[in-house]
């Protein structure tokens, strides 16, 4: 089984910086690709940024590149997303999510993914 769990969101100023962090409770993520997703109130889930399992591919939306980082650490179990230069329309529920069984076609395709945090929210407000 699987629970997977965000954390490090918050209220940040524009401009300003955020690390949100990704972790399974249950289980190791060290053999799963992870994506990072986020939804706007009244958006459409967006893909911004995925990592493969041996942390060796990246990709990224274009609304985040060369802002947001992707990164893992899999003797902690841990995926990170490293978010700089934040601005209000970053604002959003920010989740990550796995796939188990099977392969990932398109890293930032909601649809590819079977396995899914609760979200953590990011604010971007002055």
């Amino acid at each position: 089984h699987s629970q997977l769990v965000e954390s490090g969101g918050g209220l940040v100023k524009p401009g300003g910086s955020l690390t949100l962090s990704c972790t399974d409770r249950k289980d190791s993520l060290n053999y799963d690709d992870v994506g990072w997703f986020r939804q706007a109130p009244g958006k459409e889930r967006e893909g911004i940024s995925y990592i493969s399992d041996d942390g060796e591919k990246k990709v990224y939306a274009d609304s985040v590149k060369a802002r947001f980082t992707v990164s893992r650490n899999n003797n902690w179990n841990m995926v990170y997303l490293q978010m700089s230069d934040l601005k209000p329309q970053d604002t959003a529920v920010y989740f990550c999510a796995r796939r188990r069984d099977g392969t990932i076609v398109n890293p930032l395709s909601p649809s590819d993914y079977n396995t899914w945090g609760l979200g953590t929210q990011v604010t971007v407000s002055s």
